[in-house]
């Protein structure tokens, strides 16, 4: 009476939900707290993508840790809207961001992104920084 799932049911589910592999019982003493994990959880930084460092590094873009911050809880709220792919405005730059994977995608500054069009994208953030 086990549960069976095809290659493509746990794909999805590892790309919704891609943790490490369980925690040995032996690493197990001295439990975090629930709290403890949900406030860790919240303060993770989003992550950027080896192409969008790139991207950011060729371009100029420097994003202050306020900005960050801000960007990761407007992503944060985008998510629990069903927002999975997200463009992000700032005042200097134009950024795609998987709001499902909490994952900067790609980077281009404000100019550049004046004669863009963005497609399958499902969510707009403007950031007044």
């Amino acid at each position: 009476m086990g549960i069976h799932m095809d290659k493509q049911t746990i794909a999805s589910l590892q790309a919704l939900h891609p943790h490490p592999l369980p925690i040995k019982h032996s690493e197990r003493k001295g439990d975090t707290s629930f709290k403890d994990l949900f406030l860790k959880e919240l303060s993770e930084p989003l992550k950027v993508s080896k192409h969008a460092k790139g991207r950011m590094e060729e371009r100029g873009i420097v994003i202050g840790a306020q900005t960050w911050d801000m960007i990761h809880q407007k992503i944060k709220q985008a998510q629990k809207m069903g927002v999975q792919d997200s463009l992000v405005l700032t005042n200097d730059a134009a950024l795609i961001i998987s709001a499902k994977n909490e994952t900067v995608i790609t980077a281009l500054n404000r100019e550049e992104a004046n004669e863009q069009i963005f497609t399958n994208i499902n969510g707009t953030i403007l950031i007044n920084d």
